[in-house]
């Protein structure tokens, strides 16, 4: 069995984000949903800015070397921040304009399935037998928990909706690309772009802001549940690859669903605990894979925070430096077997 340790930065940046939703609704702010969506990513990037500044301000010799993106990985931030900040948003806002809540809800389980393929197709991500059937599992159990009987016919904007969960899954693929990058850096860009080209978009449709007290409830919860949650994600990409990371991240809604009960509390139905059974086996069958084979590590150059483990054996110019600490470095070939994710380091074909 895999130690349980790399996936907890991904179950908490689903329980993050699966947050959001009910906290939003709570505020009972009334905002048109471009705007709010947004409000919330500009709530990320200006929170992570700050949380930025204040690490800077604390500890200047991490930050003054960590703080930059190579210019190799700008094309992929770039693809990623378009993709999901921007395409993602937009087409979800045009499908929801057609489509019940319940067959939206349905449909938005679609991004981990697609995330899963894209991860295996396209990149190449090893998958056996315990993470397919564990995604299946959690899969199964998000279009449970969203399920509502006869609550309608999918409407013509499922198109629409499904081609956003397209847009999300391309980038948490591209995403995982940079991913060795400073996490908090790469959650602030994204929020910032994504946040004011869609408060942009939403103004420029009419939309108008809420009171002052409204728009910095929406901003704090957008920090943690946008914000802090990326931040999370992109670090389980660095240790999970992207397909598991996405399937742990699929139980947000159960989440979202439990904080609900506990703000408004009433009986959960019985798909409710069907789901959650579901989601817990899935989890489980992620936890359980061991997957170890004879690999080879070919020369790489990259940077990221490290210790000097079995691929990190290189010297430094002084006999003393503290760990963990992060600079450029690089890996040469090695060759060994050992049990291993699909990680920053372990990113080759089967």
């Amino acid at each position: 069995m895999m130690h349980p340790k790399p996936a907890v930065p991904a179950l908490l940046a689903a329980l993050l984000f699966g947050a959001s939703t009910p906290l939003a609704k709570r505020l009972g702010v009334e905002v048109e949903p471009l705007l709010l969506a947004g409000l919330l990513y500009a709530g990320s990037g200006l929170g992570l800015a700050i949380a930025l500044g204040l690490r800077l301000r604390t500890r200047p010799e991490a930050g003054s070397t960590r703080l930059r993106i190579p210019l190799r990985d700008l094309p992929w931030l770039a693809a990623a921040v378009v993709a999901g900040g921007i395409i993602g948003p937009v087409l979800l806002m045009s499908g929801l304009q057609s489509t019940d809540g319940a067959s939206a809800s349905l449909l938005l389980n679609v991004e981990a399935v697609l995330t899963a393929l894209i991860a295996w197709v396209v990149f190449k991500e090893n998958a056996d037998g315990h993470v397919v059937a564990g995604m299946a599992a959690i899969v199964a159990g998000g279009i449970l928990l969203a399920w509502q009987p006869g609550a309608g016919h999918v409407s013509t904007g499922s198109v629409l909706i499904a081609a956003a969960c397209l847009a999300w899954a391309v980038d948490n693929n591209l995403t995982r690309k940079v991913s060795a990058n400073d996490a908090m850096l790469l959650a602030c860009i994204k929020g910032l772009v994504a946040g004011a080209c869609n408060t942009t978009l939403a103004l420029a449709g009419g939309a108008a802001l809420p009171s002052l007290g409204a728009l910095a409830a929406i901003l704090a919860v957008g920090f943690a549940g946008y914000g802090l949650s990326l931040v999370l994600f992109v670090v389980a990409l660095r240790t999970l690859g992207t397909a598991r990371t996405g399937a742990y991240f699929s139980v947000a809604p159960l989440f979202g669903v439990l904080i609900a009960f506990a703000i408004w509390p009433e009986v959960p139905p019985w798909t409710f605990w069907a789901a959650a059974g579901l989601m817990g086996v899935g989890v489980w069958l992620h936890l359980r894979e061991r997957h170890g084979h004879l690999h080879e590590h070919e020369p790489m150059e990259h940077e990221h925070v490290h210790v000097h483990d079995e691929h990190h054996r290189h010297d430094h110019d002084t006999p003393s430096v503290d760990e963990p600490h992060s600079h450029v470095h690089r890996h040469g070939p090695l060759t060994h077997r050992h049990v291993h994710y699909p990680d920053i380091h372990h990113r080759h074909t089967h």
